[in-house]
């Protein structure tokens, strides 16, 4: 516990209440510090509102949709399934907004002050005085919260590609794809990392054409190389078109529709295409605009918050998540509790980022931790690498399930997990056995030699270790 704050002066401020900044908030609540949170637009950040989990109950949606579509496989007569695009949009936000509601729930509970405004903090008369955040107040007039420490977990935002104008009718972002007032009858995504190939699953599921746009010469680039071309695989059998490394050159807004020209990226002849829609999907841009930072000497890259390895940006300053170029909602949640702990003086553990798993909720869908095969040698790690399909299981028959598979990579002398890869049913959910090995002592013998129930899908995990083994009992 930090010594005692004088009475008009806060132990911490967190700006930014996404699942890093609650988060943040609640475990320094839990600690005993005095604290408060400053969010400007929806309790839960972009995450709860316009991210994670809204995106997951369209994702859902289309899930049971495909189902319904395929409702004679397990012996059932559906007449003419169809989306009711108005009421999956209301769905999807009506969970966004139980959950946010949700968090100012958790925030009272644990007697944390939310403060409705946009922050900005002040210059500091020196290291003896308290942070100063001026809030402008959504209700109107201006409020200064003085404090010890102040956690910057503001996020990022949806960018475009340079020249190109997201005009929110034909040229679109995300937020803008969870909220269409009508389903398109086609859409061009520009981007197949991880909100590109969900929300094209997505719309695909629900009827619509969809196209994609990569730069790379593969979707998912990040992942796997068997993973990428195991979802491409996919994708066009779901009768997807994928251009796929190639560049966009131009887009506009044609009036009735949405306008590309693109172009082998290695050169080549350039091409128009169009729809009714165009979601650009190539990343985010930080949100550090008007936050005071360059007063107080906080160092930005590429507009990014410079950290050191306590996640500390300056003299009772920290910075987590999206802001500092971190991404994904559970490791800002970790460095959250991280910079907490910090702060009150309780014994933590610095995020291990080796052992943090990424996951995609397109259909199939994909996770992963640790290295990819490729990484692995090329750091001339030794390695034993195991894959299992899915399709073998009883589960998978039974469940009738897209197979994929599930790719082991071992350490050949230590027997320490390196990576793993998986795409297929619940991988998002099954990732996390994977996740404790590598951050934990299990290794590939005390792996296989765990039970596994059956019929699971998880019973892929260990044969693809004993596949590694060269002992997998059903290939």
């Amino acid at each position: 516990m930090t010594d005692q704050a004088p009475p008009d002066v806060l132990d911490v401020v967190v700006i930014g209440s996404g699942p890093g900044g609650y988060v943040a908030a609640i475990r320094a609540a839990q600690l005993g510090l005095t604290t408060a949170c400053v969010e400007k637009a929806e309790l839960g950040g972009i995450c709860l509102n316009w991210g994670c989990i809204p995106t997951k109950a369209l994702l859902r949606t289309a899930e049971v949709l495909e189902l319904f579509h395929r409702a004679k496989e397990f012996g059932l007569a559906v007449d003419n399934p169809r989306a009711d695009f108005p009421a999956v949009i209301k769905r999807s936000r009506d969970v966004a907004e139980k959950i946010s509601k949700g968090v100012a729930f958790l925030l009272r509970k644990n007697k944390i002050e939310h403060v409705a405004g946009t922050a900005r903090l002040l210059p500091r008369g020196g290291a003896w005085q308290p942070h100063q955040v001026q809030v402008e107040l959504l209700a109107g007039g201006t409020r200064v919260i003085k404090a010890r420490h102040v956690i910057v977990a503001t996020g990022a935002r949806a960018r475009a590609l340079p020249g190109m104008v997201l005009d929110g009718e034909r040229l679109i972002e995300y937020r803008k794809a969870m909220t269409l007032p009508a389903q398109p009858a086609s859409m061009l995504v520009i981007g197949a990392g991880a909100i590109g190939v969900e929300f094209a699953s997505f719309y695909r599921a629900l009827g619509t054409a969809v196209t994609i746009i990569e730069y790379l010469p593969r979707l998912v680039p990040n992942e796997d190389a068997e993973v990428s071309a195991e979802l491409k695989k996919a994708f066009e059998k779901k009768g997807m078109k994928l251009f796929l490394g190639h560049k966009v050159t131009s887009a506009r807004n044609a009036g009735d529709r949405a306008t590309v020209t693109i172009e082998p990226a290695a050169g080549g002849t350039p091409q128009t295409l169009d729809a009714d829609v165009l979601l650009c999907a190539v990343g985010i841009s930080p949100n550090t605009e008007g936050l005071g930072l360059d007063a107080l000497g906080v160092t930005l890259e590429r507009g990014f918050i410079k950290v050191d390895e306590r996640l500390s940006c300056g003299d009772g300053l920290w910075a987590l998540g999206d802001v500092i170029g971190r991404g994904l909602a559970h490791t800002a949640s970790a460095e959250g509790v991280f910079v907490a702990e910090q702060i009150a003086q309780h014994p933590t553990r610095a995020v291990d980022y080796t052992t943090i798993p990424a996951c995609t909720y397109c259909h199939p869908e994909i996770a992963s931790v640790g290295l990819t095969e490729e990484k692995a040698r090329q750091a001339g790690v030794p390695i034993k690498v195991g894959r299992f399909p899915f399709r073998p299981l009883g589960k998978t028959m039974a469940a009738s399930e897209y197979p994929g598979f599930v790719k082991t990579i071992w350490h050949a002398e230590t027997g320490a997990l390196v990576g793993a890869h998986l795409i297929g049913p619940a991988v998002t959910d099954l990732i996390a056995e994977l996740t404790l090995a590598k951050s934990t002592e299990v290794n590939v013998e005390s792996l296989v030699f765990t039970v596994h129930a059956h019929p699971t899908f998880a019973e892929a995990i260990k044969e693809a270790s004993e596949d590694a083994l060269g002992h997998a009992i059903h290939l």
